[in-house]
């Protein structure tokens, strides 16, 4: 979630005049949120997020019940460019319907999303705050670049398999998603993310909605977050509201958990859910953005050699 990228996107990028890619020492998953953060996870670097899901529905006027059972499964992968990630979804559930007629059951995919994400603008790439020496209260006054938002697109395809059990009859087997990702800032612990969404426009039952997400880091190790996702079609609307919290287990590991429900009878809705989220870096290669040119490698280190070679040279 945005929790850790928070303190330490933060405390890098307001810091220093050097941007260090997307890339953070902690994972920083999009879980248990539904939005997509505007960075990406780093070249060469591979992420997966999954989770459990328990959903009940209740529909006044058509007078059901139903449970539904989840799991989803988000697999990121950077590549080609640092600020260029990959980004593949999956989620399968099986439902059961009680009425005063009997039961019925179904099960199968309810979405299959290929797309990639990139970072189009970052307002603190190759930002250096300026010190005045002179005047304490210039050095503490707001600063309007802080509401700047990083800001990313989203691209993919929805693909339809199998029975199709909860979408719309004529729902083709391809339809495109688009998004556009702003993520804000404030302080160190706090990160607003807005996702503005264009779903299957190309279809009889288009779709459009948002989802805004608010999360903070609470010390080191925890996050909390609260969201709200709403969305319009002529086939489904909605609006839903979420909250929760994650944990780092460590560096690279993450789990959560989170409650969801919504604002009307037709259905109502109330939800949890639990995940876990995994990164493995270990082919990662730190990147340094500066003046818009990757320096790739320890630049630390050359530094050092570069400067040893010229001592030896003049002794």
């Amino acid at each position: 979630m945005r929790n850790l990228k928070t303190r330490l996107l933060g405390f890098l990028l307001l810091s220093s005049g050097i941007t260090f890619a997307q890339y953070t020492e902690e994972i920083n998953s999009n879980r248990p949120g539904k939005s997509f953060g505007a960075y990406s996870i780093g070249k060469t670097v591979i992420q997966a997020e999954t989770g459990l899901y328990f959903t009940k529905e209740k529909h006044d006027l058509l007078d059901y019940d139903a449970k539904n059972y989840g799991v989803d499964l988000a697999v990121r992968y950077g590549a080609l460019l640092e600020q260029l990630e990959f980004i593949g979804e999956i989620q399968y559930q099986s439902s059961k319907y009680e009425t005063a007629f009997g039961s019925e059951s179904k099960s199968g995919f309810r979405q299959l999303n290929v797309g990639a994400k990139y970072l189009i603008y970052d307002p603190w790439k190759n930002y250096k705050e300026k010190v005045n020496v002179y005047s304490w209260k210039a050095n503490k006054k707001f600063k309007w670049k802080k509401l700047l938002p990083a800001v990313g697109v989203y691209a993919g395809a929805n693909f339809n398999v199998g029975d199709r059990p909860f979408t719309f009859p004529t729902d083709p087997t391809f339809s495109p998603k688009v998004a556009a990702i702003l993520q804000n800032h404030f302080g160190e612990k706090t990160v607003l993310t807005t996702n503005l969404i264009a779903d299957k426009f190309i279809t009889d039952y288009p779709s459009y909605g948002y989802i805004l997400t608010l999360s903070r880091a609470v010390g080191e190790k925890w996050s909390i977050y609260i969201e709200n996702q709403g969305y319009k079609s002529d086939w489904y609307a909605d609006s839903v509201i979420r909250g929760g919290g994650a944990f780092l287990l460590k560096k690279n590991m993450q789990v959560d958990v989170s409650v969801n429900t919504n604002f009307k009878d037709t259905p109502s809705l109330m939800g949890v859910a639990a995940g876990f989220s995994w990164r493995f870096d270990k082919n990662y290669k730190p990147i340094e953005i500066k003046s818009g040119k990757e320096v790739k490698g320890d630049t630390k280190g050359k530094q050092m050699e570069e400067k040893k070679k010229r001592t030896d040279e003049i002794q």
